[in-house]
């Protein structure tokens, strides 16, 4: 995979995932009647994703130029395990006082961590042809 390419795979995986983030949170505070805007805009959910999702493309062109195609499956559970780690800060996330329903927050916030990594590995094989192993 070449630099152009990833970077492709990178922009378009962050954009789906962006655009599922929006959703997902409009979804949410329209089913439960929660409004966390102070605390999880919009522009921070679609850098998160943008920039998670450049990373992981970088991630594959870096492996790629390496000739190692056994790095690829390494890469993709390091971003599973990345992403599981994640949640650990929206659990220890403390609220403004004046939040109502602080206990709804992880309810929204943990799924939104996956979203960057399943929209990448979704997207991966629209752009990467894996080489044969054999």
């Amino acid at each position: 995979m070449n630099l152009k390419k990833g970077i492709l795979l990178g922009v378009t995986s962050g954009i789906v995932a962006s655009g599922v983030s929006m959703l997902y949170n409009k979804v949410y505070s329209d089913a439960f009647y929660i409004d966390f805007h102070t605390v999880l805009n919009a522009s921070g959910m679609i850098m998160a994703c943008m920039i998670g999702c450049i990373l992981m493309a970088l991630g594959y062109v870096i492996a790629a130029r390496l000739k190692r195609p056994l790095l690829i499956p390494i890469l993709n559970v390091l971003y599973c395990m990345l992403s599981f780690a994640s949640i650990i800060g929206v659990l220890s996330f403390k609220l403004p006082l004046d939040v109502e329903f602080p206990e709804m927050f992880p309810g929204l916030a943990v799924p939104m961590h996956f979203f960057p990594a399943l929209s990448f590995l979704a997207l991966v094989p629209f752009f990467w042809k894996h080489e044969s192993r054999n």
